[in-house]
């Protein structure tokens, strides 16, 4: 592979980064936030069920009936979310190992300070658990 096609390779895949992060961002915060379980808006099913007693009108007879098939989707809901959010995040840490070598050093670290804000903002938007303790 020569030189100039590596770089536009590496180009690409830096490009595709944050465009995932671009469409990520805009997409959960001004698209559909509940959808993702933010720990401070409630629980999806709580606010499906909400939303579906108002939408729809239902007695609480209906509530009752509707109530664990709202619960089962919830669940599956919140299944695929977090399969989704390690399937991304592995997808970011291979990218990230596949450019690191044609970094320079100040980029290597640069890119990890990028890496270490993401994270930090998964974490304080409720994507991801708090670190555990140091090993």
């Amino acid at each position: 592979m020569n030189s100039s096609l590596r770089w536009k390779l590496i180009l690409a895949f830096v490009l595709v980064f944050f465009a995932g992060i671009a469409c990520g961002f805009f997409g959960a915060f001004r698209g559909a936030p509940w959808m993702f379980g933010h720990p401070h808006h409630g629980s999806v099913a709580e606010h499906m069920k909400r939303h579906l007693r108002t939408e729809l009108n239902l007695t609480a007879q209906q509530m009752e009936q509707i109530s664990p098939i709202v619960d089962r989707a919830a669940s599956q809901l919140e299944a695929k979310r977090e399969q989704t959010m390690r399937e991304v995040r592995s997808i970011f840490e291979e990218t990230h190992r596949g450019i690191t070598p044609f970094l320079t050093p100040e980029q290597q670290t640069k890119l990890g300070q990028l890496e270490q804000r993401h994270r930090q903002r998964l974490r304080r938007h409720g994507f991801m658990p708090p670190p555990g303790p140091p090993p």
